[in-house]
């Protein structure tokens, strides 16, 4: 499903902006925190489908969907591919990589009652919607060189090639 609404959401971010659409997905997967558990609670398969649909399709891919433009469009080009790259390589250790950890020991500690993971969701939905309103539209800005905050830098010399030019004697 989300093959569908991954670029519909991207598309929507190249009309609306990055930021409003990213926003959106965040809250969306917070509001349905609560209701993804007791859905999954009924047992019924129908539900539990809706369940898992309704956070993928509606808050997932609302973030995915713009993500690829919406962090790259963060950084100038001299420096884009490494800042992207290592903000969301990051991210995905701090965050995904500790989420299951994190998620098991509040399923633990609640003795199986899903609140603790709920609100555990709901933290980092906030941190999201934090992070990402204090950072700038990025959307309508140009991305190519010329739209860089920061000098060109002169390229690096070839290997072997003197780094000064010599003086005639």
């Amino acid at each position: 499903m989300n093959i569908f609404v991954g670029p519909a959401w991207g598309a929507l971010s190249d009309k609306l902006g990055r930021r409003p659409v990213y926003i959106y997905g965040a809250i969306a997967c917070g509001v349905l925190a609560f209701p993804f558990f007791w859905m999954l609670q009924t047992r019924q398969t129908g539900i539990i489908c809706l369940a898992n649909l309704l956070p993928l399709c509606l808050g997932h891919a609302a973030m995915y969907g713009p993500q690829a433009a919406f962090f790259s469009e963060l950084f100038p080009a001299n420096v884009r591919y490494s800042g992207a790259s290592l903000g969301y390589q990051l991210a995905s250790v701090f965050a995904g990589g500790l989420s299951p950890l994190l998620a098991t020991a509040l399923l633990a500690w609640g003795k199986g009652s899903p609140v603790g993971v709920s609100l555990y969701m709901i933290v980092l939905v906030l941190i999201t919607v934090v992070s990402v309103g204090l950072t700038k539209e990025t959307f309508k800005r140009g991305i190519g060189p010329e739209a860089s905050p920061l000098p060109a830098r002169a390229p690096l010399p070839l290997a072997g090639a003197p780094l000064v030019a010599p003086v005639p004697v």
